[in-house]
């Protein structure tokens, strides 16, 4: 659909890219993964035709429509939330006047045998039939579920956009590139300003409703959700698996020990010729040879490998000081802002080395019962903090902190203490500060490089009870494992707040979710929670469908009379359709049971062409056929789908 050729990038001499080419595929839904600094961003860019490359070509089909999410949003500030998301449909217009134009051209033209005549009728039948199948949806319905589904509330609807944060008017922008439907979207970070319920929404769109997809986010569950190819760019090529994210790991682990050895064996060729050469330079029988290995030196293309990685770093907090058996005690806490109440009753107890979090849709109070903890705002009810406890708080603005006059170096080595000391320049490398940018002054960071050494800081001083809000928005996929598993050792008390499921994944074993002014603890981890809340959801669904029984059961109870019952609250079926119906209960199951055992056997086949992969057996297509194997397993999870909606709407 959309073909990359011999693209070249350079900034200052310097090469980003150097000669990539590789197809986007339709349905293909890309995640384009690298370090930062890699040229993710900028590959989006170039695909958008918002940026040129410095040779090569990005082939576009003249039919083929792009979408593209930006990190950074510019809405106009005079326009409802519902007026900027109906410009979603402005295409619509254009459309009509394309098929307009088309039209009287067709009037016009006579030669009916040309090859140009029959494209125009193809281009015409495409358009009108894109026309009336967009036209068929309503439009307003359509806005209305996509914006809900991203977390705003009706009431939102007619709300300037200007009253609304940079993380909300991003989920504007989102919903308006959505609503159009494009042949490809190319989403930059889409998922740093939503909730784990507006993730799982976006997720569910992208794989059932979006054409091509692609993707940059360091949200490792989003991407492995979502996509079924991987593009890596690294030292200015790139490499394309046709797997999600998660065995693309793998693979890619695979690659660069074969590339190391690689590597390996040619520095040892080429230190033994170089040493050939030394030895016999000024030897007059040897120098037909030595000319001889310094041209065969000169033509060897030197094999590169990636920079060395730093994810080994193991980030220890220093030990934290005792605290009281229970760092936070809250009962009855209340918030309200006026009339607007936030939440309630909040009533629970965080013990000593307890790793929590706080999750639920934005707006519901996570971060607002964090200033309750802090003492920055008032608030009613009883919030104890316990005995000796000293918290250490990262919030959004953490970075504006910060003193700008000093070096990012000294930033650190002024809270740093003991052995710590001693691995400054390796932490700032962990988290992006290599090289000459621990000696740039804090001042000319960007606001993301301000936030990762904000958090750098605070992680270096000494406390028991840490308070995280949204610290993973910034970080990458290997900065966020160093943070990860420095907070897993820290012996002190954690809360986090956080929509980043991967994340949170082993790290908390308690969940508090905030929602209808309400906070409700659950036992578990995050997918423990998010497990219950399905269940929990459906249940509620069920109970919406059928909002009498319960008053029903009720009027039986006080009232032995059975005729006081409605007929029409239960009806009853006559043998026959019992048996009609019993025989399409056996049908539906029948269906899932054959559904899944398709989905085995495919999955059986794609075990053994992985582990045919990872034994170095790449000869043939087996690449190809793994891709059409995971297409196989994709179609077979639709059927299985359909089946089981299927069941559930013929037992209800």
């Amino acid at each position: 659909m959309i073909s990359i050729n011999n693209l070249s990038v350079e900034f200052s001499a310097k090469s980003l890219f150097d000669g990539i080419s590789y197809v986007i595929n339709k349905k293909d839904k890309i995640a384009l993964v690298g370090k930062n600094g890699a040229g993710k961003s900028t590959m989006l860019k170039i695909i958008a035709g918002l940026q040129k490359p410095t040779s090569g070509t990005v082939a576009v089909p003249q039919d083929v429509t792009i979408g593209y999410l930006p990190q950074q949003m510019k809405l106009a500030d005079t326009t409802t939330v519902i007026e900027e998301v109906s410009q979603a449909f402005a295409h619509l217009d254009k459309m009509h006047a394309d098929l307009d134009e088309m039209t009287a051209e067709l009037a016009d033209r006579t030669d009916y045998d040309s090859d140009s005549y029959h494209k125009l009728i193809d281009r015409m039948t495409t358009l009108t039939e894109r026309l009336a199948m967009e036209e068929s949806e309503n439009c307003q319905a359509e806005m209305e579920k996509t914006l809900i589904g991203l977390g705003f509330n009706r009431e939102d609807f007619s709300r300037m956009t200007s009253e609304f944060s940079g993380g909300w008017r991003m989920r504007i922008e989102l919903a308006k590139l959505l609503l159009q439907h494009p042949d490809v979207l190319l989403l930059d970070e889409p998922t740093n300003h939503l909730d784990i319920e507006s993730i799982q929404w976006l997720e569910n769109f992208l794989i059932t409703k979006a054409n091509a997809v692609v993707l940059v986010s360091h949200d490792r569950a989003f991407i492995d959700n979502v996509t079924n190819r991987t593009i890596e760019i690294s030292l200015g090529k790139i490499y394309d698996y046709s797997v999600n994210y998660s065995k693309y790991v793998v693979l890619r682990q695979e690659r660069l020990e074969q590339q190391m050895r690689a590597y390996q064996n040619q520095q040892k060729q080429i230190q033994e010729t170089e040493d050939f050469i030394e030895r016999f330079r000024y030897k007059a029988t040897k120098a037909v040879q030595v000319q001889s290995r310094i041209k065969q030196l000169a033509k060897i293309e030197r094999i590169e490998v990636d920079e060395v990685d730093t994810s080994h770093l193991n980030l220890k907090f220093p030990p934290a000081p005792r605290s009281g058996d229970y760092p936070i005690i809250a009962e009855n806490v209340a918030k309200a802002y006026g009339d607007h109440l936030v939440f309630s009753g909040a009533t629970f107890t965080i013990k000593r080395g307890e790793k929590v979090a706080f999750v639920g849709k934005n707006g519901e109070g996570k971060s607002t019962l964090v200033k309750c903890i802090m003492g920055e705002i008032p608030f009613t009810g009883t919030l104890k903090i316990g005995h000796n406890v000293k918290i250490g708080y990262f919030a959004q603005n953490q970075a504006q902190l910060l003193d700008e006059d000093i070096s990012v170096f000294d930033t650190i080595d002024r809270v740093a203490v003991g052995d710590i000391r001693t691995k400054i320049r390796d932490i700032l490398g962990a988290f992006m500060f290599g090289g000459e940018a621990i000696d740039k002054k804090v001042k000319v960071l960007s606001g993301g490089e301000k936030t990762r050494l904000a958090m750098i800081r605070l992680l270096l001083e000494p406390v028991n009870l840490l308070i995280l809000d949204e610290p993973t928005n910034h970080l990458d996929m290997k900065t966020k494992d160093i943070l990860k598993q420095a907070i897993k050792d820290f012996n002190g008390t954690v809360i986090v707040v956080s929509h980043d499921r991967e994340f949170l994944d082993g790290l908390v074993e308690k969940v508090y979710e905030f929602g209808g002014g309400k906070v409700k603890e659950c036992l578990g981890g995050i997918y423990d929670f998010l497990e219950k809340k399905k269940l929990a959801s459906l249940q509620e669904l069920e109970l919406s469908k059928s909002p009498t029984t319960s008053k029903t059961q009720t009027s039986l109870k006080k009232d032995a009379e059975p005729q006081q019952q409605s007929p029409a609250s239960q009806p009853r079926l006559s043998y026959a359709e019992q048996r009609e119906h019993e025989k399409l209960v056996r049908k539906a199951k029948k269906k899932i049971s054959e559904a899944e055992e398709e989905i085995a056997r495919i999955e059986g086949e794609i075990a053994t062409v992985e582990a045919d992969i990872a034994a170095g057996k790449t000869d043939g297509d087996i690449f190809n056929r793994h891709a059409a194997l995971n297409k196989q397993l994709e179609n077979a999870m639709s059927l299985w789908e359909l089946a089981s909606m299927e069941y559930e709407e013929i037992s209800k």
